[in-house]
């Protein structure tokens, strides 16, 4: 790479947050590295141009099924190697929470890979379960049900145990082994053999997690059973001799844990947990350490919300040294460990694209020659003169005075003193002012507080052509941070700062926090738009909660999708998904296009009627309105800087 290219990678950062998985070709091009082969790549770019040659315009979501078995043998050989480190006698599975990411490509893929290594899935509602029971799993994989159940719930688990399937029911509640003795009551007065799930209890864990979701584990969390009530399902079942039907203790103390400290500390409390229960003649087969393993979006290796301080082999050597250190201590077996971690398998494997449709202008210019006389107003002239002797020296000075003199020019407009001419002659001085002692001051070795606002204030907003409420509801909801990075010019320096604004009727609707190393940007290095030229931005790491969280905020619906292979002489476009029409979008919010077209229709031709409109102007509207069905709910792009 040149030395451009390299500054540019630094600056977004993509060493620190791609874990190998991303980089810059020669072209300046972002290119996704095969997990089997560095040698091998896919240039972004030329996905997006040969998708546009087929009609797919951005947005549209990439997916790279190789990053997802990449994470699954990374996750896998990880434990297997602290297995045999640590001389751990027991297992290592993985379910995969189907609640990460339930599309269908994504399950199927992960099931591709994750089978070769028994890894199975985990279900938390009666939907989640009736796609999971007609899927092909490995063997030997467990599907493990958490989450509230009902009887029907239930009972669909147990068509999923008669029909071979390794079903783990977890009891969250004392109502749910109710269900499971009804049912079982039922099977003994049949006469046929069935294969019966097997149960698990989820316990409430004093430990807690860090960031964002820390409320998920605790003494106040939404799920888990205390102590007491963990013996009251032992005490039943043994009554009702079933006790060999609990194979399995649960715990989850939260999403994206930041702190290898926090999981250590919920391990230990688990693991003594499991061996009191095994020491009481219960047949606990596994320990389900529940999911959080932590993605770092913003490559920091810290316990800030969006990072975390360990990778997966760190994760792996505590999580089997801490069970066995504790088993041993105990002296019971050590259990097989089962691990829900969706976010870091499937994370990286999903980059949405899109174009940036335009620049917003939010600081006055002068759009017009402008001269300054006589009889302009002292305070315009004031200004006039800040701009045209503004130095190194007296910027700092000139800026608190430019701010003085505006507000004096909005009283005296509110006042009736000036005209709105005069009011727009300031204004343009005013921001001259400002964008002249942004400058000085970034020269400077330290900037201020108050020239990093501005600067924030001076920033360009780009217009991108997605929506956060759908593709990123957690950058909206969570300010969670996705790295952020164009597909190209990356060999070219960025000159422009700038925030990203969706297209959604919302103020809510924009993208003004980026992932740093050190810290949080509130600005975003990328290029100026040239008019005629497409830019295109990657929004990286979002395979993991945001399609399925995202919602039909102004009805945009779910973009284009491409499945992309990486293979010797570059990519393979696998697959086109195309995106939501104007139909479908409506359709969410149960409107029927054809009920819309017949009404529409009808007003049409009242107009025609009345005389209003010719036939043929009235028909080509009809035709119009009616076609415009099968479009895309997406705008269509601009050159960039049109």
């Amino acid at each position: 790479m040149t030395a451009i290219t390299e500054q540019t990678a630094e600056t977004y950062g993509i060493g620190n947050w791609g874990a190998g998985y991303f980089g810059v070709s020669r072209k300046g091009n972002l290119v996704v590295i095969s997990p089997e082969n560095e040698n091998l790549t896919a240039d972004v770019k030329e996905i997006i141009d040969d998708l546009n040659k087929r009609g797919v315009r951005t947005p549209v979501l990439l997916r790279f099924p190789q990053l997802l078995f990449g994470q699954i043998r990374k996750l896998q050989t990880a434990f297997r190697k602290s297995i045999k480190e640590f001389e751990y006698e027991g297992g290592h599975l993985c379910v995969y929470p189907m609640k990460v990411n339930q599309n269908r490509a994504v399950i199927e893929e992960y099931l591709r890979e994750g089978s070769r290594y028994n890894f199975g899935l985990e279900a938390g509602s009666k939907a989640e379960l009736y796609a999971a029971l007609g899927l092909e799993l490995a063997k030997d994989s467990l599907l493990v049900l958490n989450g509230f159940k009902d009887r029907d719930f239930v009972k669909l688990a147990f068509a999923g145990a008669a029909a071979g399937k390794n079903v783990v029911i977890v009891i969250e509640k004392m109502s749910e082994l109710s269900h499971t003795f009804s049912l079982l009551e039922e099977i003994s007065a049949s006469e046929d053999p069935v294969k019966l799930p097997m149960l698990g209890v989820r316990v409430k864990l004093y430990s807690k997690g860090t960031g964002k979701w820390e409320k998920s584990g605790g003494e106040a969390a939404k799920f888990g059973l205390t102590t007491t009530e963990i013996l009251d399902v032992i005490r039943q079942l043994q009554e009702a001799g079933k006790a060999d039907m609990l194979k399995l203790l649960h715990f989850h103390i939260g999403s994206q844990l930041t702190d290898i400290k926090r999981i250590k500390n919920a391990m230990k409390e688990a693991a003594r947990t499991y061996a009191k229960i095994r020491q009481m003649g219960i047949p606990i087969e596994y320990l389900d350490v529940g999911g959080g393993m932590a993605v770092d979006y913003d490559g920091s290796r810290t316990s800030f919300e969006s990072s975390a301080n360990y990778n997966a082999r760190e994760f792996a050597n505590d999580v089997i040294y801490v069970i066995k250190t504790v088993c041993d201590d105990e002296n019971v077996p050590h259990p097989t460990i089962i691990q829900e971690s969706g976010r870091y398998l499937s994370a990286y494997h999903a980059i949405l694209v899109t174009n940036v449709q335009d620049e917003i202008e939010t600081v006055v210019e002068d759009l017009t020659p402008m001269a300054i006389d006589e009889e302009d107003p002292p305070v315009v002239r004031e200004l006039h003169d800040l701009r045209e002797t503004i130095n190194a020296k007296n910027y700092r000075e000139y800026y608190h005075d430019a701010l003085e003199h505006r507000e004096e020019l909005f009283t005296m407009f509110d006042l009736g003193l000036i005209t709105l001419e005069d009011k727009g002659k300031g204004e343009v001085l005013f921001w001259d002012v400002c964008e002249r002692a942004d400058q000085f001051a970034q020269q400077k070795k330290y900037v201020s507080e108050e020239f990093d606002d501005l600067r924030k204030l001076l920033c360009a907003k780009y217009l991108a052509n997605f929506s956060v409420f759908r593709s990123m509801p957690d950058n909206w909801a969570l300010e969670q941070l996705f790295p952020i990075i164009p597909i190209h010019k990356l060999n070219k320096k960025p000159t422009e700062y700038a925030t990203l604004c969706d297209i959604t009727c919302d103020s809510d609707g924009i993208v003004d926090k980026f992932v740093d190393l050190h810290d949080v940007k509130t600005v975003l290095e990328l290029h100026k738009l040239v008019k005629g030229e497409p830019y295109y931005l990657a929004m990286m790491l979002v395979g993991a909660y945001q399609e399925v969280m995202g919602n039909n905020h102004n009805l945009f619906g779910v973009p284009h999708e491409a499945h992309i292979y990486i293979g010797e002489d570059g990519h393979i476009i696998k697959k086109v998904i195309y995106g939501a029409t104007l139909a479908d979008s409506i359709a969410t919010a149960r409107f029927d296009a054809v009920q819309l077209h017949d009404q529409y229709r009808r007003t049409v031709m009242q107009r025609i009627k009345d005389g209003d409109l010719s036939t043929k102007a009235g028909n080509d509207l009809i035709e119009f309105y009616e076609n415009q069905a099968e479009s895309y709910t997406y705008l269509s792009p601009n050159g960039g800087g049109e």
